[in-house]
């Protein structure tokens, strides 16, 4: 909604600013100048970036729409698989997990927690770790840097998308330009025409210029920042997993383990200790 509404101050502020000032709508309906700059710049996208890019792109854009906010019920679910995990651990051992890591579609724990299983990439993040520690033992320090890599590189690939993007913001004046150069040899060819025909070129041409940068700064370039902040928080819920999964590793009991997990969440998500010491409660009764 909050996108939506920001759209809406843009187009409202922009386009009926020019109208205020006398402008008419009419006049900027030229689609020969959108065709060309768009079409260049979609052309563009194509070229410099690769298919699974391109597809991870479409995701986050859909997702971006479609899910404004965190998921109020991941958190207080992740807390609680993670707690009955590490006290199943703790007096079974690691062995326990094999129940569990397999299939966990099907483990009784796991279906407990039905908003965990939504979200896949949070998922199969856990279900990888838990199943490399029940192969290996692994020390606390070689498990804290293999899942800091991890994290590392998908963020980086989940960030692609999104360089993508504010590459083709940064060309989007140029394509205008490029229109208005455009516009501007038709007009020239045209130079022996009425005088208030070549002004209507004239005007036409600067049209280009205009839709560029409106769509540098008031669509790509926020577009842009919008998936990155999608990334912040995506690779936030990955980080809240590492950070129990080693602090449980390094000896903590599983309360401060998870605790630990909480302290990497983002503010706007962040719960307090009290909060979380309540989540805990109601997901073990």
């Amino acid at each position: 909604m909050s996108k939506l509404l920001g759209l809406v101050i843009i187009i409202f502020s922009v386009f009926g600013g020019y109208v205020w000032a006398g402008g008419t709508l009419a006049s900027l309906w030229q689609p020969a100048e959108i065709l060309i700059i768009f079409g260049a710049g979609v052309g563009a996208l194509i070229i410099a970036n690769p298919k699974p890019v391109l597809v991870e792109m479409y995701d986050q854009l859909r997702e971006l729409v479609t899910i404004e906010k965190e998921d109020p019920e991941l958190y207080p679910q992740l807390f609680g698989l993670m707690g009955m995990l590490m006290t199943q651990i703790q007096s079974q051992g690691l062995k326990v997990l094999d129940d569990h890591v397999e299939k966990p579609r099907e483990s009784s724990l796991f279906l407990m927690y039905p908003t965990v299983l939504e979200h896949p990439t949070v998922l199969q993040f856990l279900i990888d770790n838990l199943r490399l520690q029940s192969i290996g033992k692994l020390s606390a320090h070689d498990l804290e840097h293999i899942l800091d890599e991890e994290i590392h590189r998908m963020e980086e690939d989940w960030m692609r998308p999104s360089l993508a993007l504010n590459k083709v913001a940064e060309a989007m004046p140029g394509f205008g330009i490029l229109a208005a150069v455009m516009g501007i040899i038709i007009t020239m060819s045209n130079i022996d025409g009425p005088i208030t025909m070549i002004g209507v070129k004239v005007a036409a041409a600067l049209v280009g210029t205009f839709i560029g940068i409106f769509a540098c700064y008031c669509l790509f370039d926020p577009l842009s920042k919008a998936l990155e902040h999608l990334v912040e928080r995506k690779a936030a819920q990955l980080r809240c997993v590492a950070a129990m999964l080693t602090s449980f590793a390094k000896g903590k009991p599983p309360m401060l383990a998870i605790d630990a997990g909480r302290k990497q969440i983002q503010s706007e998500n962040r719960p307090t200790f009290v909060e979380l010491e309540r989540w805990m409660v109601e997901q073990q009764s």
